[in-house]
């Protein structure tokens, strides 16, 4: 799978991370297009504040980005299209801009097959989210992979509708903190997120509520939800808690939720009393904590935990890998 990496934040750099770290997926990055410097794409790849320091050689050199003696093409323009991606299978679109079709299409123009935009956006064909909705996949070409917390979210939802069908519930993240909030008080447009996101926690909403919708149809409109961010750099956690229509035992439950977890291809499960910076680097969409997993009279509480930045990069190339298959 040849893949090309156009925007390299936080997403596009842990994206890239991954990719080294499993050479035998086979994935080739094709390209790597940035607005920064090269040396600031290769600094701060090299120095991550919150996964550590690449271990291996990191040098920007002639238009490359050279890591442990391997040449990634590095280019700097503003709109895509402007650049040949003749042969790449997929555009991992990670600027955070893409909310219309022209600026989405680019990498199509550009002649790469698809494009997959690492948040949500009213721009693609299909929002896709592995574990709950990806047996939709057809031959739509702009593919959103919704975001962090839709993610963690609708396969979650999935496997209780199966167990129990869902009447109705309330989600709220506990997310860390973004790069949409300030350091300091600053304005914004939100007013709570105008406050310095590393001194208080902060409520606020969450895009995870109009994308389950989006991605469970069939369950739009049981389910609010809220977000609170907190003052933590990485790894966030979902409480959940839902009405199940069927009735059952606790014990019952509890068996057929880790089954139903401990299947799905996106999911995890512990059963240890783990904090939240235990969770750093794990690649599971959601990780099921079993020691808060609670069921009273069809009501059930589940919490767990996701990394936020690692796992989501993980879905972008589970995404991205299905939509190279394809051709």
């Amino acid at each position: 799978m040849r893949i090309a990496i156009n925007g390299f934040g936080r997403i596009g750099r842990t994206i890239l991370r991954q990719v080294l770290s499993e050479p035998a997926r086979g994935i080739e990055v094709a390209r790597i297009n940035d607005i920064a410097t090269p040396e600031m794409c290769a600094y701060l790849f090299q120095f991550d504040s919150t996964f550590g320091p690449y271990p291996g050689k990191v040098e920007a050199r002639d238009g490359l980005l050279i890591l442990d003696g391997r040449g990634m093409t590095l280019s700097r323009a503003d709109n895509l299209s402007q650049i040949d991606l003749s042969g790449v299978d997929v555009v991992l679109e990670c600027t955070g801009i893409a909310r219309t079709s022209d600026v989405a299409r680019r990498g199509l123009a550009a002649g790469a097959k698809s494009v997959l935009i690492s948040g949500p956006s009213p721009a693609a064909e299909l929002t896709l989210v592995r574990g709950a909705n990806d047996a939709l996949l057809g031959d739509e070409r702009v593919i959103s992979n919704a975001s962090c917390t839709t993610n963690a979210l609708a396969p979650l939802v999935r496997v209780l509708d199966e167990i129990g069908g869902v009447e109705r519930g309330h989600m709220t993240t506990i997310h860390c903190y973004t790069n949409s909030q300030p350091m300091v008080d600053a304005p914004r447009d939100d007013f709570a997120r105008s406050r310095g996101g590393a001194q208080s926690m902060v409520p606020t909403t969450s895009s995870a509520m109009h994308l389950i919708d989006e991605v469970l149809p069939e369950l739009a409109g049981r389910l609010t939800g809220s977000a609170l961010r907190v003052p933590v750099a990485s790894v966030s956690a979902i409480d959940l808690v839902v009405q199940l229509r069927d009735a059952m035992s606790a014990d019952v439950f509890d068996e057929a939720l880790r089954e139903a977890v401990t299947a799905s291809p996106v999911l995890g499960w512990t059963d240890q009393p783990l904090v939240s910076s235990d969770l750093r680097a794990r690649p599971e969409s959601l990780v099921v904590a079993g020691p808060e997993t609670r069921f009273v009279d069809g009501q059930a509480r589940v919490f767990g935990w996701y990394d936020n930045e690692w796992g989501f990069s993980a879905r972008m190339l589970d995404v991205a890998a299905m939509l190279a298959a394809r051709g």
